[in-house]
């Protein structure tokens, strides 16, 4: 993967951010959600959007977007990147094509989580934070706090660290094999406008399916990184502890929480980001 490449891809990583972080603030809001009876909680996807518009202000919507900001390079690197690499490795056992394309995304999604987990620790914490934006406490001192309270460990900096390894493999396992699978048995058109709906299509797809897969990881890696339910108790200690605990509190339905305004942003999102890919991807290939 060359520089060209990677700058290309984090612009379009950036400008995702910048559009699509307040599904993201209120997916988040969502998933920590542990009862509708509760006064404070919101009642459906408009509530939550007046809610926070009333209480804290437009910025409330940009609440931690600096951690994905910053994570944004080295994870679109490390996910693109590796990917090729686990593909080029696979090409070599006897594992069919298609199934090696979903191994690789596998191994680039379980890559990226390590990468990016600690950036999302303090990315939740703050979206959970209910004060005005100017009220709550920066990107900087938020990990300063985790840091000093609990280390960089899995109950610190690390702490989810299972689930969002779970989320981001399930994710792009799906969301490399399904495209590139199902791209590979459409035929092509060869109308330049027709071909991009095509891709376009198949990548939106993909990318829905993966976040309906894969968003179980999702809730159980809110309720680990964001605010436990009796501050100073640990309720939600690991991925798969957490999962069971929700279902048999709050019924199996809880473990897709926060869905609509997931699928809303990486349906769309997930397939321009492989459109970029193969875009650039196509064009180095021609010009380098």
């Amino acid at each position: 993967m060359t520089d060209e490449m990677i700058h290309e891809m984090v612009s379009t990583g950036l400008v995702e951010i910048c559009l699509m972080h307040p599904l993201d603030v209120v997916k988040t809001r969502f998933q920590i959600q542990t009862s509708t009876s509760d006064p404070n909680s919101y009642k459906g996807l408009s509530d939550c959007f007046r809610t926070i518009i009333r209480n804290e202000g437009i910025f409330g919507f940009y609440k931690g977007i600096l951690p994905p900001i910053v994570a944004e390079t080295p994870k679109r690197a490390v996910k693109f990147f590796t990917f090729e690499q686990y593909k080029k490795l696979l090409n070599l056992t006897p594992l069919s094509p298609g199934l090696a394309l979903s191994v690789a995304g596998l191994g680039a999604g379980l890559t990226e989580a390590v990468v990016v987990n600690p950036f999302e620790v303090v990315k939740v914490s703050l979206q959970a934070n209910r004060d005005t934006f100017k009220e709550q406490p920066s990107s900087f001192a938020q990990a300063r706090r985790i840091i000093n309270s609990d280390g960089f460990g899995l109950r610190g900096l690390n702490k989810g660290l299972t689930s969002t390894l779970g989320r981001h493999g399930v994710f792009n396992m799906i969301y490399f094999g399904f495209y590139f699978n199902v791209k590979d048995a459409i035929p092509t058109s060869p109308d330049p406008t027709l071909e991009f709906m095509r891709k376009f299509t198949i990548g939106l797809v993909s990318g829905t399916i993966s976040s309906c897969v894969n968003i179980p990881f999702d809730v159980a890696k809110s309720r680990i990184q964001g605010p436990q339910p009796v501050p100073g108790e640990i309720k939600y200690r690991t991925c798969f502890q957490t999962m069971a605990l929700v279902s048999r509190e709050e019924g199996y339905l809880a473990l897709y929480k926060g869905l609509v305004p997931k699928i809303m942003r990486l349906g769309p999102g997930g397939a321009v980001m492989l459109l970029v890919y193969e875009y650039v991807s196509g064009w180095l290939q021609k010009n380098w």
